[in-house]
């Protein structure tokens, strides 16, 4: 499953900011915890959901792990088993090692806008913005309708990149497919939109 927007574990997998609170909840909600948990896991567009904080490595965790590694390298072809192994270190910020476990799925399946948007997620979150842009951008290119890709793209690109003009036209095009898109706290994107326009943080 991928982890997109977090959407969740109905994928957001394709897996929140208001008026009088909007200022503080977009600077504490979309500077902090937002966007480092958006993950896609389905391929259905899905509303915005709360993101999950990372997971620790447990026992079993663990095990699952070394069962997926046992049978990618068994299976190199197993495009499945590459994104679940892709997804646990997802869930516990392994960055690179589920970098390179999607980049291996994206050798099977280029098109995977759900992948693509899940390896953005941990681009950012290993400090690579331009990378986590990109990657983003290619799951809108090959799913224009990808919600949670336009999304953290302007999470990016408003807080990594201090791309404000950027940012506000990557939510304007989540808006474009779905008025009615939230962030995952709840807040409307529209809201939040008009607060940039008009000024806000």
């Amino acid at each position: 499953m991928a982890k997109q927007a977090e959407i969740a574990s109905g994928y957001v997998k394709k897996s929140s900011l208001l008026l009088a609170c909007l200022m503080s909840v977009v600077v504490g909600f979309l500077g902090g915890v937002v966007f480092s948990a958006y993950k896609f896991r389905s391929t259905a567009s899905a509303p915005v959901q709360q993101p999950a904080s990372a997971q620790k490595l447990t026992e079993e965790r663990a095990g699952v792990i070394e069962a997926l590694k046992r049978e990618t390298a068994q299976n190199p072809n197993n495009i499945k088993a590459w994104i679940e192994l892709g997804n646990n270190y997802f869930d516990i910020d392994q960055f690179e090692e589920s970098i390179r476990a999607y980049e291996q799925a994206l050798t099977l399946d280029p098109n995977n806008a759900n992948v693509l948007t899940d390896m953005g997620v941990m681009y950012r979150r290993s400090g690579q913005p331009q990378k986590a842009v990109a990657a983003f951008d290619k799951a809108i290119a090959v799913d224009p309708r990808h919600e949670i890709s336009r999304f953290n793209k302007g999470i990016v690109l408003m807080h990594d990149l201090n791309d404000r003009t950027g940012a506000m036209a990557a939510w304007e095009g989540l808006l474009r497919i779905n008025p009615l898109a939230k962030t995952p706290s709840g807040i409307l994107i529209k809201d939040m939109v008009d607060k940039l326009k008009q000024g806000g943080n």
